[in-house]
């Protein structure tokens, strides 16, 4: 099978299950009441949101993963064993990150509040989750490219590249989790980073990477459907997680970890906002740097409306995918 109908065929499947559990899914959280906390200080008019549904990311989990999971089978007579086994990994390492969310999610719940795990405990659940993934793909033979790393020349080791790839792993997964903040940001972001993955997958032949892109693809193009403006559902935690960390695991499986830093600039741009935000704030005694962190609520703040900013950070996400593509090729 040609690398883009494994694209294809994966993101037809991952579309169509994320639909029907949508459908059948989001009825049922909301009748269980298990809708959004909005946190006081974050922007007083999504207020109004209180009570979507949330946790909505349940609804493309499965297909997301099941759609992997029967690649890895029907890819064994085809592909390399190394390559399944890193596509094995990567899926394992999602949903280690998925679960964490789901745990997040259901703890705001039970405390009634936007407020679950601590970010202490969070931190150290996605840490374990990366240092598991980069010691099993090293283990199984997992070869970095040193000379994609962004150092100087005597700095790059098979040492620092695994540092660096914890902090890059770790980072990517909670700057994705940022972009959820707005109706379809998450997954329309999501959605445009598994294109260029795809189309990387292509380009490399790589019917592993082609295959979970596709899903990962359909699955958010799925969830657009009740996450576009005005959102019927929200992703939440276990949506966010997971997503950030399938998309970080498809660089790996590209061979190249950095890709997901120039194709995902704009998980780093909503990562950078907060810290030079919190910094400033520290630093000058209460100022602010931006009027609002992550930077969408910046815009929002200026009165930019929801559709506007996710169709402009949309469109400078695929300007950051094809410099990215421009870089690999």
């Amino acid at each position: 099978m040609n690398v883009g109908l494994w694209f294809l065929a994966s993101a037809l499947f991952s579309f169509s299950g994320t639909v029907l559990l949508g459908k059948l899914l989001i009825p049922l959280l909301t009748a269980r009441k298990m809708g959004q906390k909005i946190l006081v200080e974050g922007p007083r008019w999504h207020m109004k949101k209180e009570g979507t549904p949330t946790m909505g990311g349940i609804s493309f989990l499965p297909p997301i993963l099941f759609a992997g999971l029967l690649g890895c089978v029907l890819l064994l007579p085809r592909a390399t064993r190394q390559s399944v086994v890193f596509l094995l990994l990567t899926i394992l390492f999602a949903l280690m990150n998925g679960v964490v969310g789901i745990v997040d999610d259901l703890a705001k719940f039970r405390h009634g509040r936007n407020d679950g795990l601590t970010p202490r405990q969070k931190l150290v659940l996605q840490s374990v989750a990366a240092a598991a993934y980069l010691s099993l793909l090293a283990i199984y033979g997992f070869r970095p490219d040193l000379s994609r790393l962004p150092l100087p020349a005597p700095f790059r080791t098979d040492f620092v590249f695994y540092l660096f790839s914890a902090f890059l792993l770790v980072g990517i997964v909670n700057c994705a989790n940022l972009t959820d903040g707005i109706d379809g940001l998450a997954a329309s972001d999501a959605a445009i980073l598994a294109g260029f993955f795809g189309l990387v997958g292509a380009g490399l032949l790589s019917e592993p990477l082609s295959l979970f892109s596709g899903a990962i693809f359909g699955g958010a193009a799925g969830f657009l459907l009740f996450n576009y403006h005005p959102a019927r559902a929200f992703m939440g935690d276990t949506g966010s997680l997971f997503l950030g960390a399938a998309l970080a695991g498809c660089s790996f499986l590209a061979g190249d970890p950095v890709l997901i830093f120039f194709a995902g600039f704009l998980y780093v741009l909503e990562g950078l906002s907060v810290v030079l935000q919190v910094g400033f704030f520290k630093i000058t005694g209460g100022r602010r740097l931006f009027r609002m962190a992550p930077i969408h609520h910046h815009f929002e703040s200026l009165g930019w409306s929801e559709p506007k900013i996710v169709a402009v950070f949309s469109f400078f996400s695929l300007l950051t995918s094809a410099l990215a593509y421009l870089l690999l090729f």
